[in-house]
């Protein structure tokens, strides 16, 4: 018979984040510039209080354990308050993206059957639209105070955030303590087809995704940084970023609405921010300022780039003229989020600066707790020597097993071995395990039975002066099946030919591989998380006409 550890078993539960900030470093600052626009101030050990607060009142309207509470906010310290009173008291944040179309978010409130909505002012309009088609919906919450409730709005019974935290006391609720494997919040993919599906995350993911993000060779969070998600907290929890930082006790900062160029570089500056975490497309925001202004940061040391491949271009402009270091992560909702992070081992540190940042541009290498392979269309596992690509699977303590309400599991065998989770990436893995993004399996070109990557190209296009953003895209050859057609939006002012576009890439990339025509737009299409939307650009031109076609 085994021998049993003797070890005590405290389940581990988002509450207990929380409860750690609160009692170790209570009184570290939670600072947000809100939609009212002002910046509001207070500490963990305050945050805890209300959060505590939040638990009774929502206990007080009627939510029972395992009710689904949906939030339409901005990243402040009110959704904050809803991470942790919701999940803490046994019920499920439910973060909708209010980006999405009115008829998608309508559908998943009433997939997952909110009970329950919390929203910010700026969402007012959206939701007074949307009610009559919430029918789950029993209770609504305006995230502000009694000021700043409106004088009049189609939404019955309205009800006011602070005042349901003031008719609290706080001071005597317990945390209640529960299975780890409770479901704590749900995400929903942005839904490129179809619905939208859920993952549902339980505590004990969420805490050991928190752990596990905020080690050294991950996003290195620690007590000495000051935080600033610009990442969504509607966007897979903002990569962990409320979790890892109660555990380590930083500083964080929410920028709000306020996602400009300007109001972000103001608050960076004014708060010492040390470390942010974002999609591409913000940092282009905030470096067209930074460039325009001939500003410098003061404090701003690192930031994790994900969502979507993080242009070479971009990465060098950071590193060598902002002396900001780039950590370039890969990741999806189905896990929690974060699959990979690139930071160099010691041995790679001994390398020449370029052949690092060659490295550096890859999406990296798995933290504990994740593990992945890449596969033929047989499920055959393919080498690790950074040649070979093949479909991306993945298994792991934070990846969902299936889908809210769905029956099917997407789970598939690798070298017979079950329990592996496609993630639609198609991607290589070199010896030292750095995994690269090559393409996503349904973007991918293939030109004459040979595979081009969108990414590199996409790349190579953006380290062009006159370029802003570039997007490539496959469209029919009656030859090649396929061949690449390049979209750009130029920066303001700039001159670009197409010819000098296409020269652009010679002795780049192989002469097959380069774009066929370039397509120059004012602007390219994003999804509700930042993505560049290729689905509508291919829409955009498919009728499309290849030069000597």
């Amino acid at each position: 018979m085994a021998l049993m550890g003797q070890m005590m078993s405290m389940p581990l539960l988002i509450s207990s984040l929380i409860q750690h900030a609160a009692r170790h470093t209570g009184d570290t600052e939670i600072v947000s510039k809100r939609c009212e626009g002002d910046l509001h101030r207070y500490t963990w050990r305050d945050a805890e209080l209300r959060s505590r607060q939040l638990a009774q009142a929502l206990a007080r309207l009627g939510c029972e354990a395992g009710d689904r509470i949906g939030t339409l906010a901005w990243n402040g310290h009110r959704h904050l308050e809803i991470y942790y009173g919701a999940s803490g008291s046994g019920l499920v944040c439910h973060t909708i993206n209010p980006r999405l179309f009115p008829e998608q978010i309508a559908w998943i409130v009433g997939d997952a059957q909110d009970k329950l909505l919390c929203f910010d002012l700026t969402f007012l309009p959206l939701v007074e639209k949307l009610q009559p088609l919430l029918g789950s919906v029993q209770h609504y919450v305006l995230m502000t105070d009694r000021a700043h409730m409106p004088g009049q709005t189609s939404i019955p019974n309205l009800l006011c955030f602070e005042e349901l935290i003031a008719a609290e006391t706080g001071h005597d609720y317990v945390w209640p303590q529960f299975d780890e494997n409770t479901a704590s919040s749900i995400c929903y993919t942005s839904g490129t087809t179809g619905h939208p599906k859920g993952a549902v995350y339980s505590h004990r993911s969420t805490v050991l995704h928190a752990f596990a993000s905020a080690m050294p060779d991950a996003m290195d969070c620690s007590a000495k940084d000051v935080i600033l998600p610009v990442v969504p907290m509607f966007h897979v929890n903002a990569w962990g970023l409320p979790y890892s930082s109660a555990i380590v006790g930083a500083k964080l900062v929410f920028p709000g609405p306020h996602l400009d160029g300007k109001s972000l570089y103001e608050l960076f500056e004014n708060e010492g921010v040390t470390f942010s975490a974002g999609v591409p497309t913000v940092w282009l925001g905030l470096l067209t300022h930074v460039k325009s202004q001939g500003l410098k940061f003061s404090s701003f040391k690192r930031t994790v780039i994900g969502g979507s491949a993080c242009p070479p271009a971009m990465l060098a402009t950071l590193m060598d003229d902002y002396g900001v270091e780039v950590i370039h992560a890969w990741g999806m909702t189905e896990l929690s989020p974060l699959g990979t992070l690139s930071k160099l081992n010691a041995k790679q540190l001994q390398l020449p600066q370029a052949e690092q940042r060659r490295i550096l541009e890859k999406q990296g290498k798995v933290i504990y707790g994740i593990d992945m392979a890449v596969i033929d269309d047989e499920g055959r596992s393919q080498p690790w020597d950074g040649r070979s690509s093949g479909n991306l699977v993945v298994r792991g303590h934070w990846v969902i097993a299936s889908y809210f309400r769905q029956q099917a599991s997407p789970l598939l065998a690798v070298d017979g071995q079950p329990g592996w989770f496609p993630t639609g990436d198609v991607a290589t893995i070199d010896g030292d395990g750095f995994m690269q993004i090559t393409d996503r399996s349904k973007d991918v070109i293939k030109s004459g039975g040979e595979w081009i990557s969108s990414i590199e190209l996409e790349n190579i296009a953006m380290a062009h002066p006159a370029v802003h953003e570039a997007a490539v895209i496959a469209v029919a050859h009656p030859k090649w099946d396929e061949r690449p057609l390049l979209v750009v939006v130029k920066k303001p002012g700039a001159e670009l030919s197409r010819e000098a576009m296409l020269a652009h890439y010679e002795g780049r990339i192989a002469k097959w591989q380069i774009p066929d025509d370039v397509a120059f737009v004012d602007e390219i299409p994003h999804t509700a998380t930042g993505k560049i939307q290729k689905l509508r650009l291919r829409e955009q031109f498919k009728a499309h006409r290849l030069p000597g076609t």
